[in-house]
């Protein structure tokens, strides 16, 4: 019999886990702050100027076909999907400019360009990369892992040793690539979880084959469409979304999840309560009161949260005609920006900068000869009681400098529409742990590289999704994590009446 259950939060992970929780034939309500669904993947638009304020590369699009499946459904009916060539532009301080690109020949000739050696080794990396993939298909992308014990039940001996877990992806890079710009290129795919190549598992080098084997995607009108295509589907399957109601607390009774309390002070009941916002704010707010929540709260503080950003939304009124749909400008020194950002916790004196252009692929988006840029320059999460307003001014002009100097002439005059978030508007927003952007920070050494366990370790009944918990930030791990905790709940119910049975 299907239970009746609340989700907090309607960011993809709460609306995929909602997808498949409403198709195993649970009554579902979605209970979600702001005014609208989505949470960090939204939208904003001025002067004509139309932006994603939040993801704006689409990896693994498998991970929606599954989701839409589950539901009988077809995710062609809800949104379209299209592959970006070249998948990134990219700009270094020397003036070299490598296109990355899942052409393999094209891909090559780029590679010989900077290095004969390189170029020799290169599908050896791809192939490497490829493995490591692969070893995670059966157990990352399969079933939500807590720990190494996880791990260990889905894989022989012989797989957890390919997986490298003495390397860091940095050291793995290293192996095959000597050239000091391909080293960092390929490093920064790490950004897509938003940790440190330095001190994450070498499997994470698989992020290179998602992108160049699989390929990177676009959703025609917007990213936000995928937000969109979910909360049609919510609606086919009679899925209660409710949009301004904020949860002030998660009710238990004899440690048993029993439904919330919302913020007008109203209680709505519920068998199960799944909640999208993190697991270390969750047990600041929503179980405040709950007793043990601080210990929990203590012991999950190896989750440390991923970087933040300084996100600018600029409208130009000109086309910067050397630049792709996605373009990254890169740093002299990654080793010192990552020390800077990671272990030293202070914005990078030089940081790496995004710029997607997404009026290149679709003209909808700015108006005609204008183009709309989303700015993303990453930052350190906040500690507690900490604030980036005395860095925003200053910080928007080392970033708006950097691109000037690269390349982007006149940039500063161009500017029409502009709107800024900083890492206390992703916290306040979101409600993420230090207005962090990918979740939890990948670290071998901290958290063995594992995400804070999707069943509450401290109420029954109820369980965590979102970019904190396995397998990670991104829209495709996001929308993952509310799918395998789907299964989890599944597997969970099942034990649950075997013993009652």
């Amino acid at each position: 019999m299907g239970k009746k259950t609340i989700v907090i939060g309607a960011g993809l992970g709460g609306l995929s886990a909602a997808i498949r929780l409403a198709a195993d034939g649970h009554d579902v309500t979605i209970l979600e702050k702001n005014e609208r669904a989505g949470g960090k993947l939204n939208k904003r638009s001025g002067q004509g100027f139309n932006f994603d304020t939040g993801p704006s590369i689409l990896t693994m699009p498998w991970v929606l076909e599954k989701l839409f499946n589950s539901a009988g459904r077809n995710v062609s009916d809800y949104m379209t999907i299209k592959r970006i060539e070249p998948q990134w532009r990219t700009f270094f301080e020397d003036g070299a400019q490598i296109d990355v690109t899942s052409d393999i020949a094209v891909m090559l000739s780029e590679v010989h360009k900077r290095s004969e050696k390189d170029y020799s080794n290169f599908l050896s990396y791809l192939d490497y990369c490829k493995t490591m993939f692969d070893l995670s298909l059966k157990s990352f992308y399969k079933k939500s892992l807590s720990g190494i014990q996880d791990l260990q039940k889905l894989h022989t001996f012989k797989d957890l040793l390919t997986m490298n877990p003495m390397k860091s992806m940095s050291q793995a890079t290293e192996k095959y690539l000597d050239d000091k710009h391909l080293q960092q290129l390929f490093n920064f795919f790490i950004m897509y979880i938003g940790s440190s190549p330095y001190h994450s598992p070498a499997i994470l080098s698989q992020l290179v084959y998602v992108q160049l084997g699989l390929g990177i995607y676009y959703v025609e009108g917007g990213m936000y469409k995928i937000a969109e295509g979910m909360l049609k589907l919510l609606d086919e399957l009679g899925v209660d979304v409710q949009v301004n109601t904020e949860v002030a607390e998660i009710l238990t009774v004899n440690k048993k999840a029993a439904g919330v309390k919302l913020a007008s002070g109203h209680t709505m009941e519920a068998d199960l309560v799944v909640s999208n916002l993190e697991g270390i704010p969750a047990h600041e707010t929503l179980l405040k009161g709950e007793p043990g929540a601080e210990k929990v709260k203590n012991d999950l503080k190896k989750y440390t949260p991923t970087v933040s950003g300084l996100v600018l939304l600029l409208g130009v009124n000109k086309t910067f005609d050397h630049l792709e749909h996605h373009n990254f400008f890169f740093s002299k020194d990654p080793e010192l920006e990552f020390k800077q950002i990671f272990d030293e916790g202070i914005p990078a004196d030089d940081p790496t900068v995004y710029i997607g252009v997404s009026s290149k692929s679709d003209p909808s988006q700015a108006p005609e000869g204008k183009e709309n840029l989303f700015v993303l320059t990453h930052v350190p999460p906040l500690q507690p009681g900490e604030s980036f307003e005395e860095y925003r001014g200053k910080y928007r002009e080392i970033v708006l400098d950097k691109l000037e100097r690269m390349g982007m002439t006149g940039l500063r005059e161009s500017i029409e529409f502009e709107y800024q978030f900083i890492p206390d508007d992703i916290r306040d927003l979101y409600g993420s742990n230090g207005g962090s952007i990918y979740g939890v920070a990948t670290d071998r050494k901290v958290n063995g590289g594992f995400k804070i366990p999707s069943r509450s370790s401290l109420v029954d009944n109820l369980y965590f999704v979102g970019g904190s918990t396995h397998p990670g930030g991104g829209v495709p791990m996001v929308t993952l994590s509310g799918q395998l905790t789907a299964d989890l709940i599944a597997e969970d119910q099942k034990l649950k009446d075997e013993q009652t049975g």
